[in-house]
């Protein structure tokens, strides 16, 4: 009787303990976009703010955070760059998406810039010029990068430890309930008490995680994307739930950023080099 309460006690565990855990895959690079100029150039930029994949065009655009005259370049689906040198990001970038409603690339801006778009050369694809198609500040904080849930219709910011939802139509804040993340907490294992008797809790990124992007992959039950740069890895989240659902980790040669360089587009996760001046896509 004894031994067999102790076997069903030791089952019951074992279910528990698979049920914490999340089973965890490697990525492989698979693609790489070398962004134009140099170090020494005029206005090269320095942090890869995002990459869109143009499901119409059959071509990626990436950008550089921090300026207006920062490159943008446009590639093809096999990597080859399409634009030239001089092309310029034309507004102070932070998130890219394309929206299927309006068929435009679309983005928001440092701080107070707003929301804005590309008009695209029907034939080349190359960006024309832009346009503010929202002003003023339609996101959490400054320096947030912007990702389009396209189930929704909506644009989706990291905010300490919570996403804030926008609506695409009109950049204004949904009036729902933000979704907040627990991070490197399974459902099995549930939410941590954070709380210290006398103190308000926190709204804060850990230390360990990219604290200004994040990914939307549309993956069911996987669909919200964060960096975490202590364990090397891309950790998915439920986004009903906010709990953990896989780990992805990154090849061991990349250096993973505290901000920007991290995006997900075309079913690749893309990392940017700082010192080789290019996009690493992974799968």
């Amino acid at each position: 009787m004894k031994k067999t309460l102790l076997l069903a006690l030791l089952l019951v565990a074992g279910s528990m303990l698979t049920q914490a855990q999340v089973s965890g895959r490697t990525l492989r690079k698979v693609t790489e976009l070398q962004m134009p100029r140099t170090v020494e150039d005029l206005m090269p930029g320095t942090r890869g703010a995002s990459v869109v994949w143009h499901p119409v065009q059959k071509k990626y655009y990436a950008v550089f955070a921090g300026n207006a005259e920062y490159p943008l370049a446009v590639f093809a689906a096999t990597g080859k760059r399409l634009s030239g040198d001089d092309l310029n990001a034309q507004v102070d970038t932070r998130g890219l998406w394309y929206n299927p409603k309006t068929k435009k690339i679309c983005g928001n801006a440092f701080s107070s810039y707003g929301w804005f778009s590309y008009k695209l050369d029907p034939k080349s694809g190359i960006p024309l010029e832009y346009n503010i198609d929202f002003e003023g500040t339609n996101q959490p904080n400054d320096q947030v990068v912007g990702v389009y849930n396209a189930a929704n219709n909506e644009v989706l910011f990291l905010d300490g430890d919570r996403i804030a939802i926008y609506d695409a139509a009109n950049a204004q804040q949904k009036d729902v309930t933000s979704i907040t993340l627990h991070w490197g907490r399974t459902k099995a294992q549930g939410i941590e008490d954070k709380t210290v008797e006398g103190e308000e809790e926190m709204n804060s990124t850990p230390e360990s995680y990219n604290y200004t992007s994040i990914l939307y992959t549309g993956i069911a039950g996987a669909e919200i994307g964060v960096l975490n740069t202590f364990e090397h890895q891309v950790e998915l989240y439920n986004i009903k739930t906010g709990f953990l659902t896989q780990k992805l980790k990154v090849p061991s040669d990349l250096n993973l950023e505290s901000s920007f360089n991290f995006a997900y587009a075309n079913g690749i996760y893309w990392f940017f080099s700082i010192d080789e001046r290019k996009w690493i896509g992974c799968k």
